[in-house]
């Protein structure tokens, strides 16, 4: 049974799961699906304001487990070095996208649309990771180096979204992120005190990391990025199995063992809130977003993903070109970020709709990369 429970989880399930009752859902009844989503449920919160801005913390939090292990010495990413390549690779994903949709648009689109190019240049973190997990098991290198290129990804994507499409009513308040780098000293003061649970760390730590991100006008989800890697760990982190007993292990492995199988079951909340997209007629701005994510994220990861490499910044130990072309393909998995940024990018319903069509396609990058890795001969490390 926990076998099976284990392969369910591996192949993200639960989370595709949300996503098909969420399109079958606000097709069927669009009414019913949004005001579900919008209606005070718990304290006056809503369901999606819990899924998005507080059970994504957790999301994420795993998310920076990975990469601090990753960091540290014997990780995919270590010495740091190591991490160069994937950070140009960002580059190439945010270039390659706005290269493809410009320069398609200049073909086929019209001035109208040109303020699109933003959409395609995030990455899903959550889907990609899962389904990088899914294409290189969960050990592989590969999965280290996505999930840094994503969270960096995003990251711009952020910046892309208040630099270029500033909300009137919700400027940037920068000043707030003080509250954040004090989460982090708290976290960081934890730590030297030798607190041996993870626990204060998370709740002190992470809700001051929180509230700041959140009066920012930030996406306070990333909260935990902040403090995780200033939990208590070991010079050389080794992966943790679920059946292995926790109790010696530093409290950053402990963090990843006690929530990862959490995390895994409540994406089902997230495909839920955030995969109802409406059937909308298609239009040129779906073909535009689907092939800048697709095709430009591809390219752009990959092609200066091998330049770095070309010029001494090599990929981590264990990962090939093919393994690079791989996890580009997963990378144009924008979906519900991009979903986001059509919403910011176009008051015209007509071509946010199409744009929002392009987005909720570029899943099929998902079902691309399984195909590729097997076609490439990529092995799983799991």
């Amino acid at each position: 049974m926990k076998r099976r429970i284990n392969l369910l989880l591996e192949f993200s399930v639960p989370m595709l799961t949300g996503v098909a009752v969420a399109l079958a859902w606000a097709n069927l009844d669009p009414a019913g699906y949004h005001t579900f989503l919008k209606q005070p449920l718990v304290g006056g919160l809503s369901f999606h304001f819990i899924t998005n801005e507080l059970f994504m913390v957790l999301f994420f939090g795993i998310a920076a487990v990975e990469i601090t292990q990753s960091c540290l010495p014997g990780g995919a990413l270590n010495p740091p070095s190591r991490a160069v390549n994937p950070l140009l690779g960002t580059l190439g994903g945010v270039l390659g996208p706005v290269a493809v949709y410009l320069g398609l648009n200049a073909l086929a689109g019209g001035p109208e649309l040109r303020n699109g190019w933003g959409i395609p240049t995030a990455t899903d973190i959550a889907l990609a990771w899962l389904v990088a997990r899914a294409a290189f098991g969960a050990a592989h290198p590969a999965v280290s180096y996505l999930l840094l290129l994503a969270v960096a990804d995003d990251a711009v994507g952020l910046a892309i979204i208040a630099i270029f499409y500033p909300d009137p009513s919700h400027p940037v308040a920068p000043l707030w992120l003080l509250l954040t780098a004090l989460g982090m000293l708290v976290a960081y003061a934890l730590r030297r005190l030798r607190v041996a649970s993870y626990w204060p760390a998370v709740i002190c730590g992470g809700a001051l990391s929180w509230s700041g991100l959140h009066h920012a006008h930030l996406h306070p989800a990333l909260a935990l990025v902040f403090i995780v890697p200033f939990l208590p760990h070991r010079r050389r982190e080794t992966k943790l199995l679920f059946e292995e007993d926790p109790g010696d292990r530093s409290p950053l492995s402990r963090f990843e063992h006690e929530w990862k199988a959490v995390v895994d079951v409540g994406m089902f909340l997230f495909g839920l809130a955030n995969a109802g997209v409406g059937f909308s007629s298609l239009g040129t701005a779906t073909w535009l977003v689907l092939a800048a994510l697709v095709c430009g994220k591809t390219l752009g990861i990959f092609g200066f993903g091998w330049l770095a490499a070309r010029f001494g910044f090599g990929l981590p130990r264990g990962m090939y070109r093919s393994d690079l072309l791989v996890a580009g393909i997963i990378a144009g998995t924008g979906f519900t970020v991009a979903l986001f940024v059509a919403g910011e990018a176009f008051a015209d319903p007509a071509l946010q709709g199409a744009a929002k069509m392009g987005a909720m396609l570029s899943i099929t990058a998902a079902g691309i990369a399984m195909v590729a890795a097997r076609l490439l001969g990529v092995r799983r490390h799991k």
